[in-house]
């Protein structure tokens, strides 16, 4: 441990801000993981614990879960955020942190609007009239990392200013260093945690860069407007390219109602019934069929738009989603392995269902001849088991296969995990706004155009003309293949490498047991050598010559010999 401490100690640069993690861990009844990470030393310079407040009685009789919530609330913005994200990852932290974690809100007291002002007058050169009419600097929304003002375009247009927070990227990178030092820490402390602290970190570190370039998220919300344009229900804001940049995004101001917002009687029986059926087709549209999706579509990110009803061409309701921080990528292959999740479920297929976890996980394919897992996956088939897709429930399917990876401690890419919460988060925002909707009927047709895609003709005729393809290419090369192949090998040129796993093990004991047997038979050898020696020396009779000299000398040069094999066998 103590070699990790110049390391510790150059990565953490503000000590200060060391010194305040430990007092939060400390204060909310975590003096134990201080003490065995040996922070209170690393960190406190020596100083121990001594000074710190103590958890007080109320605050120890809460669970561990509670408390990790409550401490990653008072460190600030860098650890709301990194809880935040991974409520969204249970395969990463235990299921109870993720769903203390969900309780977390992002709103933080915004940057004073005479903090704000220069500092987005200085993203603009200083030339802000050249771009806008005005700006109102108190924002009316503010996070973890960006905040929302209201302006007005130089032609009237209204639209919202999303801004990074100054010197958030500085504030993150910081505190991302001090909890990678501490995640390789514990990670070497404890090394069967069941989960890796230093792969939460690195998860957090790629989700918030992501989040820092807010040209990135313009780029998501064009391109999702491009693949939904065939479609009037779905609408995007706008964005304003020549007005955004990395640190700021210029988008259109929606004029509708939040969902999160609406009351009970906001809208008609009707409405709600439209409002679930055109989220859920864009949701399962995007998952399934662009595979790029928002992977966050809770009712605080969709706006309902009603159009006028004078307007006999509007089409009535459209949503509108917003905040695309956070969105997920599947390729075909993916789509074809969640494709086989479902149709082999479907039809009581163990080993079509155990290949696709081993594709989509982490897991080692020698591993999924286990009998316990092997026995997980039977029974989460038989849950699901139906005679057709008209029954299936996608998102309680998703998550139960989900809780069968946690419970193996196996772990999806990021984008699968994301695609779950997105289909599930649906679904709920679904059974919040109008309980009665028949979800599973309305979506039933996007499910079985995900099997279709695979198991369909045109899908099995791609796949044989792929194959084919494949074949003849092969077929092609081979003649050239094996022409150089032989001119290596006339020319000397050919070099096989062989390594055989394990085998140096094997020839290691080989060679040992080698080595025992020729000092057994030299011991031997030279112990039957002074035997003789003696009986000749006895038989000749007179005083001890030469022949009593050589048995002594054999004699105890077989005792050496049995000594050094002793002592070399007792070291190894």
């Amino acid at each position: 441990m103590a070699r990790r401490i110049p390391n510790l100690r150059r990565t953490i640069r503000n000590i200060k801000r060391g010194q305040e993690i430990v007092a939060v861990m400390v204060n909310y009844g975590f003096t134990d993981i201080v003490q065995e990470l040996a922070l209170d030393r690393l960190i406190l310079h020596g100083k121990r614990l001594v000074g710190l407040d103590k958890p007080g009685e109320e605050i120890i009789r809460q669970p561990q879960a509670v408390r990790l919530r409550q401490a990653m609330e008072n460190l600030g913005p860098t650890f709301i955020k990194m809880a935040q994200i991974l409520s969204t990852r249970p395969d990463l932290i235990p299921e109870s942190w993720a769903h203390e974690f969900a309780k977390l809100q992002s709103g933080v007291p915004p940057v004073p609007a005479e903090a704000i002002r220069p500092y987005i007058e200085s993203i603009y050169d200083g030339r802000l009239g050249d771009h806008f009419e005005s700006v109102d600097f108190d924002a009316f929304a503010a996070a973890s990392i960006a905040q929302a003002h209201n302006a007005v375009l130089k032609d009237g247009t209204r639209v919202i200013l999303k801004v990074l927070r100054p010197g958030v990227r500085r504030t993150l990178e910081a505190d991302i260093e001090i909890l990678r030092a501490l995640a390789e820490i514990a990670e070497a402390r404890f090394a069967d945690m069941g989960y890796s602290p230093v792969q939460i970190v690195e998860q957090f570190e790629r989700q918030v860069l992501r989040e820092l370039d807010l040209a990135l998220e313009q780029r998501s919300i064009r391109r999702m407007a491009d693949l939904f344009a065939d479609n009037r229900k779905m609408c995007f804001p706008r964005t304003y390219p020549e007005h955004s940049g990395k640190q700021i995004l210029c988008l259109e101001k929606i004029d509708g109602v939040l969902l999160s917002d609406a009351e009970d009687g906001t809208f008609t029986h009707e409405e709600r019934r439209e409002i679930v059926a055109i989220g859920s087709d864009a949701v399962f549209r995007q998952c399934f069929d662009f595979g790029f999706f928002h992977a966050d579509p809770h009712p605080g990110n969709i706006f309902v738009i009603r159009d006028e009803p004078a307007d006999e061409n509007a089409p009535g309701i459209r949503l509108c989603f917003i905040d695309y921080g956070m969105t997920g990528h599947i390729d075909p292959h993916t789509a074809e392995l969640l494709a086989d999740l479902v149709h082999g479920t479907i039809n009581g297929d163990l080993a079509r269902v155990i290949a696709a976890v081993v594709e989509l996980t982490d897991m080692p394919p020698i591993a999924s001849a286990d009998r316990g897992f092997r026995a997980d996956v039977w029974e989460f088939i038989s849950r699901f088991q139906t005679e057709s897709l008209a029954q299936l429930e996608m998102g309680s399917l998703l998550n139960e296969f989900f809780a069968k990876l946690r419970r193996h401690k196996l772990r999806c890419p990021a984008d699968i995990v994301y695609l779950i919460k997105a289909v599930t988060t649906i679904e709920g925002v679904g059974e919040q706004v109008c309980p009665d909707f028949d979800l599973v009927s309305h979506v039933r047709p996007h499910i079985e155009k995900l099997v279709k895609s695979r198991y369909g003709f045109r899908a099995i005729r791609r796949r044989l003309q792929t194959t084919s393809l494949g074949y003849a290419e092969l077929l092609e090369s081979l003649p050239g293949e094996l022409q150089t192949i032989s001119k290596m090998v006339r020319h000397e040129q050919l070099i096989v490498q062989l390594k055989h796993q394990g085998l140096d093990d094997v020839t290691s004991e080989i060679e040992r047991a080698s080595r025992n047997i020729s000092l057994a038979l030299i011991s031997s050898a030279l112990l039957v050598c002074g035997s003789i020696f003696f009986l000749a020396d006895a038989a000749a009779g007179g005083s001890p010559g030469l022949l009593f000299a050589g048995g002594v000398i054999a004699m105890a040069t077989a005792v050496c010999i049995a000594l050094y094999w002793l002592v070399t066998r007792s070291w190894n």
